[in-house]
C-alpha cells in the first residue's frame, strides 16, 4: 500500500446492493485503489474527486470553535467511548449534535478522515485550529494506551476548569470597565453640554477667568468644534491598534505589559501558573513523557512573556537538567511551584504533586483576582470623582467671582 503521505483524498459516491446511495471521504493511492476498497465494504462507485487540502482544511483556519464546544464533545465522546459504541459510530453520531456549524463540519471531516483509515489523533492535528495541541497530544497518549475514553474524561475536566478561570477573571473585569464607560460618559457631557452652557453665561461678565476655567473652556471648545476630526482619529488609532496586535511583537509587549504591571501582574502570573500545573500534570498522569509534556505546554500557557522564559528552561531540561532547576534558574512560575516540583522529582511522584497543587493555584487566581478588583473599584472612583470635581469647580469658581462682585 503506499505512504500514508503519498495518498489523496476522494470524495466519493457510491451504492451497495439495494441499489441506496450514500457518500464519504476516503485516501486511496487512485480511482482504482478506491474502487477496490469500496468493494470490500459491498459498495460500488458511482463517481468520485479528489478534495484538494486547502478544501480540507479551510474550515479549519477561518475561525475557532468555543472552548465550551470543546469541553461538550469531549464529554459526550468519553460517555460514547465508554460504552463500547466505536469511535467513528460516535463520531457519526456527535456530528449531527447541537454544535455550531463550524464545529460541526470540522467533526465530519474528523470522521470521514477516521473512516479512511487515520488515527483519531491525526484526524485532530489537521484542525490545529479548532483542537489545542493538548487535545491532540492528549488522544495521541489514549490511543496508545487503550485507555481513550478515561483520556477525554480528563480533557473534559481539563477544559471546564480552564474555562471557569476564564471567565473569572473577565468578570472580575466588568465592574472597573463599567465604571470608566460611565466616567468616560459623564466627562463628555459635561464637556460638550454643560460647558458650553455656562461658557455663554460667564462671558457676559467682565470678570477674570481663573486658569482651571479657561483650560476647561478651550478643551470644551475644542471638542464641540473639531468632533469629527476627534472621532476620524478614534477610529484610525483603533484601526491602527488592530493592525498592531497582529504582529507577534506587539502581542509579546502587551503580554509583557500583563505580566509587569502592579496590580495585574500577580493575576497574571496565577492564570498561568494554574494552567501549567492542570495541563501538566494532566499530561504526565496519562502517561505521557515528561519532556514531551513540557513540549506540549510551552504553546498553551496563554502568555508570550512567560512562554519564551519557559522555552528557554525547555530546551536546558532537554539538555538533561532537572525541571526544577531550569525553571528556577529563568524564574517561570512561583517559587511555590518550583518547590512542589522539586519535590516530586525527588520522590518520583511528579504527577501526583504537580497534580495537588492545582487546587492551590485555582485558589491563587481567585484571590488575586479578588484583590485587583478591590484595588481597581476605588482607583475608578476615585479617578471619576476628581475628574467630574475638577469640572464643576472650574464652573463655579468664576459664580463665585461675579457674586462676590455684587
Amino acid at each position: 500500500m503506499a505512504d500514508r503521505n503519498e495518498l489523496k483524498k476522494y470524495r466519493y459516491t457510491a451504492i451497495d446492493v439495494n441499489g441506496k446511495k450514500s457518500g464519504g471521504v476516503m485516501l486511496a493511492a487512485n480511482e482504482n485503489d478506491l474502487r477496490r476498497t469500496l468493494v470490500e465494504a459491498n459498495l460500488y462507485l458511482v463517481s468520485c474527486k479528489t478534495v484538494s487540502k486547502s478544501a480540507v482544511t479551510f474550515f479549519s483556519l477561518s475561525s475557532k470553535v468555543k472552548m465550551r464546544e470543546i469541553t461538550t464533545f469531549a464529554n459526550e465522546f468519553a460517555i460514547m467511548i465508554t460504552a463500547g459504541i466505536s469511535i467513528i459510530d460516535a463520531l457519526d453520531t456527535l456530528r449531527t449534535q447541537s454544535y455550531s456549524s463550524l464545529f460541526k463540519r470540522t467533526l465530519s471531516m474528523v470522521h470521514d478522515d477516521v473512516r479512511s483509515g487515520l488515527l483519531l489523533s491525526e484526524a485532530f492535528s489537521r484542525h490545529k485550529k479548532i483542537f489545542p495541541e493538548l487535545f491532540i497530544s492528549m488522544t495521541y497518549v489514549g490511543e496508545l494506551s487503550g485507555s481513550l475514553d478515561a483520556i477525554l474524561r480528563e480533557l473534559a475536566d481539563y477544559y471546564e476548569k480552564d474555562d471557569k478561570i476564564k471567565r473569572k477573571a473577565k468578570s472580575a473585569m466588568v465592574y472597573p470597565a463599567v465604571l470608566l464607560v460611565i466616567t468616560l460618559a459623564v466627562l463628555v457631557l459635561l464637556v460638550v453640554v454643560i460647558i458650553p452652557t455656562f461658557k455663554s453665561t460667564l462671558t457676559q461678565f467682565d470678570i477674570e477667568m481663573p486658569p482651571l476655567t479657561l483650560a476647561i473652556l478651550n478643551i470644551s471648545e475644542f471638542v464641540t468644534t473639531h468632533y469629527a476630526v476627534m472621532l476620524i482619529g478614534l477610529g484610525v488609532l483603533v484601526a491602527l491598534l488592530f493592525i498592531a496586535f497582529r504582529f507577534e511583537g506587539t502581542k509579546y509587549a502587551w503580554d509583557y505589559l500583563k505580566a509587569k504591571l502592579p496590580v495585574i501582574g500577580p493575576v497574571t502570573e496565577s492564570l498561568v501558573a494554574a494552567r501549567f500545573a492542570r495541563g501538566f500534570g494532566t499530561l504526565i498522569a496519562s502517561g505521557e513523557d515528561a519532556v514531551k509534556s513540557l513540549e506540549v505546554m510551552s504553546g498553551i500557557l496563554g502568555n508570550r512573556y512567560y512562554q519564551r522564559k519557559f522555552l528557554k528552561a525547555y530546551i536546558d531540561i532537554r539538555e538533561g537538567h532537572n525541571i526544577s532547576a531550569a525553571f528556577h534558574q529563568h524564574k517561570v512560575f512561583p517559587e511555590i511551584l518550583i518547590q512542589m516540583i522539586a519535590v516530586g522529582e525527588k520522590t518520583g511522584s511528579l504527577d501526583s504533586v504537580i497534580r495537588r497543587t492545582t487546587g492551590y493555584f485555582d485558589d491563587r487566581v481567585e484571590s488575586s483576582l479578588t484583590r485587583m478588583t478591590s484595588l481597581m473599584e476605588p482607583a475608578m472612583i476615585i479617578f471619576m470623582g476628581v475628574i467630574v470635581g475638577l469640572i464643576i469647580l472650574s464652573v463655579f469658581m468664576p459664580m463665585l467671582s461675579i457674586i462676590n462682585s455684587f
